[in-house]
Formats: structure tokens, C-alpha cells, sequence
């Protein structure tokens, strides 16, 4: 019985623990994936070790050095070799994990301690309190609760950073996360007893632990909003470069589609010479030189039949983008009409169909080839403003978060949205997605007013 009540702090924790590892099976479920057994096993073996460690920390100073420091170990392993996904990628969840069970639980704690000292001296007028272990425990299990809700806030707010990026990402993201994790544990370490400050007995124990506490509280405050701010910091840096990138390439590709457009009205300003040509050839029978004339006009024309809006910039997307929709077997429906003068600069109507356009492709290429797939595109004037309609189906089983999709790896469709989004700010317009029953619908709302951008901005 003594020995049950040595160890009765740990059953006390043992629950909180155990729903703190619950949430974290699902956080990696979210982001990695795994069978159910696997889930299973990561439980029981994660809880397992939890407990062994604690208990084996109980013997000796120098057994309770090595399950603090092998519990990080231990963790990341389990998680690496459980879960699904890249490597990289489930280093970095493991080490994201770490945070809130090891800074935002110690640092509830730590705030829950000083009030209970505060209360038991102030109330109790107890010269030095000192906690008991069942309090300790119990407090201990408070900040587990604090370390679920952190675990489930991440959920939500982490897709961005877990979405679409590269392997080498993940690996820069995980390794400044286990350095302050590593740091924070060396310095539990350090702290002996929970005593990081003394008074050298001039001050006693009571104010000893409070300046104990209050300095893990700000440790543990520190690494906290270190970690916040490399991790979305770092986040958003990644997305400008990617934005910054794909504008670059979209310059690329509206210059190449105005020459194209170029070369196509050259082709009809001579196209009487061309017909002149062609019938002295079919006089002469010369067969293979026509064939050969016609395919250099192929080559070179522009067959906008259908997609002429009065915009040559949006011609050129219309055309090279339902051209490959042809080929892919995507029904195509155009009904574009450009407001005459408009003021929204070329280049950004080529970002606005472009991203959206190349969009909807990917969404339909993904489904299955027996199922309808197609893309309606609607364009006109409403109110002085334009308005862009794109429907497009989409495999019905795939979801989309605000300004992301769940696509394995890939990252255009995210930066797409935030450059279609960056251009309708511009011009102070709104931009509306909706997507439910294998439909995705993006609808834009531009003002034609010439006050609403400034053409400097322009590229």
C-alpha cells in the first residue's frame, strides 16, 4: 500500500496524459495519416513508455536524467515510425507535438503553483507552504487540459504550414523547434527540484519557489512566442517567395501569349496573300507543298473561335487554356464579354484567369475519366462592376480549407488563390469560393471605376 501511495501523483497525471496523447494521434492523423492499429499501437506504446519513464524516474537522480531526456526520443520515434507521409514531414509534427506537452503545460503549471502558494501564505498564513504531490499531480493535470486545447488550436491553424510544401521545408521548420524543446529540458534539468533561483536562506522557501516558478514562467513564455513566430513567420515568408515566383512566370507566359496573339493578327492581315498562294499551288497540283504551307498556318494561328471578348490578353489564356481542356476530354463553356475600356491592367486579368483557369484543370484531371467533368466560364458587366464566374467540377471527395486543398504535395493551387486574391484587393473588389456536391465555383467582383487602382502598380 506505502508503495501505491508513492506513485499516486502518477496515476493522477496518467489520465490527463493519456488525453493529451488522444488529440496528438489525431493531429497526426490529420497531417500524416495511418491505419487504425497503427493509431492504436501509438497510443499504448507512447502511454507505456510515459509511465516506465516516470516510474524509472523515481529510483535515482540519474535515472530521472535519462527519462527526461529520452521521453523527446522516444516520442519522435513512435510518431516516425506509426505515421504516414514524408519523414521530414512527421519530424516536424512530432517536434510541433512537443511544444504545447512540454512549454504550454509547464507553463499553466508554473502559473497554477504560484497561485496555490499565494493562496496557502496569504490565505492560510502558512509562513512556507509547500505543495503536496497530489496537489502537484493534480496541477500537473491541469496543464495537460491546456496542453490539449494548444494541440487542438493547432489543428486548425497549422493546414497552411503543413500543406504543399517541399520535404527541405519541414526539415528547416523542425530543427530551431527540437533546439528550444532540447534547451527547455536541459533546463528542467538544471532546475533540481523545481528550485532555479535560491536566496541563499535569506529569503526563505516560500519566495525561493515563487522566483522559481516566475522564471520558468518566463522561459517557458519566451520559447512559446519563439516558436510562434518562427513557425508562421517563417510561413509567410515562404508564401511570398512563392507568390513572388509564380508572378515572375506569369510574366513569362503573358508575354508569350501576346506574341502568339501577335503572330495570329499578322496571320489574318495577310490572310488574303496566304489564299492567293494556296489556290496557285491547288492550280498546280502541288499537293505536298499545300499540306506543308497549311501546317506552318496551324502552327501559327490562333483559333479563337468562340473566346473572343474583346480583350486580346484574355483571348490568348481562353484559347491555350480550352485548348487543353480539349484534350483532356473537359466539356468547355465560354461566355466571356469584356467591359469595353476597362481599367483593370492586362497582366492582371492574365493572373485572374490564369490562376483560376489552371485551377479548375487540376480539379478536373484529378476525378476519374468516366465521370462528367467540365468548366463553365462567365464574364460581364453588372453595375459598373465585372464580374468572373468559374464553375468547375471536382472529385467529390475532396475538401477546401480557405485558400488551400488537400492535394497530397502540391502547391500551386494555394499560391494561385493568394495571387487571384493579392489582384482583387487591388482593385478593391471580393472574391467568393464555394464548392459542395463535385462543384467548385469562384466568383469575383471587380469596381470599373478608374479611381479604383493605381496603374503604377502595374507590371
Amino acid at each position: 500500500m506505502k508503495q501505491l501511495v508513492d506513485y499516486i501523483d502518477i496515476l493522477i497525471v496518467a489520465p490527463f496524459f493519456l488525453g493529451y496523447l488522444w488529440v496528438a494521434d489525431k493531429f497526426c492523423k490529420k497531417f500524416l495519416g495511418a491505419s487504425k492499429r497503427r493509431e492504436r499501437l501509438f497510443l499504448i506504446l507512447s502511454f507505456c513508455s510515459w509511465l516506465f519513464r516516470n516510474i524509472l524516474g523515481r529510483l535515482s537522480s540519474g535515472l530521472y536524467t535519462f527519462s527526461v531526456l529520452s521521453g523527446p526520443i522516444l516520442f519522435m520515434g513512435l510518431v516516425v515510425l506509426l505515421f504516414r507521409s514524408d519523414r521530414e514531414k512527421r519530424i516536424l509534427s512530432a517536434a510541433m507535438l512537443m511544444v504545447p506537452v512540454r512549454l504550454v503545460a509547464d507553463f499553466f503549471a508554473s502559473f497554477l503553483s504560484c497561485l496555490e502558494l499565494f493562496f496557502l501564505h496569504i490565505v492560510k498564513k502558512i509562513p512556507e507552504p509547500f505543495s503536496r504531490d497530489w496537489v502537484i499531480a493534480l496541477i500537473s493535470g491541469a496543464g495537460y487540459c491546456f496542453a490539449i486545447l494548444a494541440v487542438c488550436w493547432m489543428s486548425k491553424h497549422l493546414v497552411p504550414v503543413f500543406c504543399g510544401k517541399p520535404r527541405r521545408w519541414y526539415v528547416i521548420l523542425a530543427v530551431p523547434i527540437l533546439v528550444i524543446v532540447i534547451v527547455y529540458d536541459v533546463a528542467s534539468l538544471g532546475a533540481g527540484n523545481g528550485i532555479m533561483v535560491r536566496s541563499e536562506g535569506n529569503m526563505g522557501l516560500y519566495y525561493d519557489q515563487l522566483f522559481s516558478l516566475a522564471e520558468f514562467l518566463v522561459l517557458d513564455f519566451l520559447s512559446i512566442v519563439a516558436t510562434g513566430f518562427y513557425v508562421f513567420g517563417m510561413n509567410r515568408i515562404y508564401l511570398e517567395q512563392e507568390k513572388s515566383d509564380q508572378y515572375r512566370s506569369q510574366v513569362a507566359v503573358y508575354k508569350m501569349l501576346t506574341e502568339q496573339y501577335r503572330q495570329s493578327e499578322r496571320l489574318r492581315h495577310d490572310m488574303k496573300n496566304h489564299i492567293i498562294a494556296l489556290l496557285a499551288l491547288s492550280r498546280n497540283k502541288e499537293w505536298e507543298k499545300i499540306d506543308n504551307y497549311l501546317k506552318n498556318m496551324e502552327g501559327t494561328a490562333l483559333d479563337a473561335a468562340g473566346d473572343l471578348t474583346g480583350n486580346k490578353a484574355v483571348d490568348a489564356i481562353l484559347y491555350q487554356k480550352r485548348r487543353q481542356a480539349e484534350w483532356e476530354n473537359i466539356k468547355w463553356e465560354s461566355d466571356v464579354r469584356m467591359p469595353k475600356g476597362c481599367c483593370i491592367n492586362e497582366f492582371d486579368l492574365c493572373v485572374l484567369f490564369g490562376n483560376i483557369l489552371d485551377n479548375a484543370l487540376e480539379a478536373c484531371g484529378r476525378m476519374r475519366g468516366d465521370e462528367c467533368r467540365f468548366i463553365n466560364i462567365q464574364a460581364k458587366t453588372v453595375k459598373k462592376c465585372f464580374l468572373l464566374e468559374v464553375k468547375n467540377s471536382m472529385d467529390r471527395t475532396e475538401k477546401y480549407p480557405d485558400g488551400f486543398t488537400h492535394k497530397g504535395d502540391s502547391q500551386e493551387h494555394g499560391i494561385g488563390l493568394l495571387n487571384v486574391s493579392d489582384v482583387v484587393n487591388r482593385y478593391n473588389g471580393a472574391v467568393h469560393k464555394e464548392a459542395g456536391k463535385g462543384i467548385f465555383v469562384i466568383s469575383i467582383l471587380m469596381p470599373l471605376n478608374d479611381t479604383a487602382h493605381d496603374i503604377k502598380t502595374a507590371v
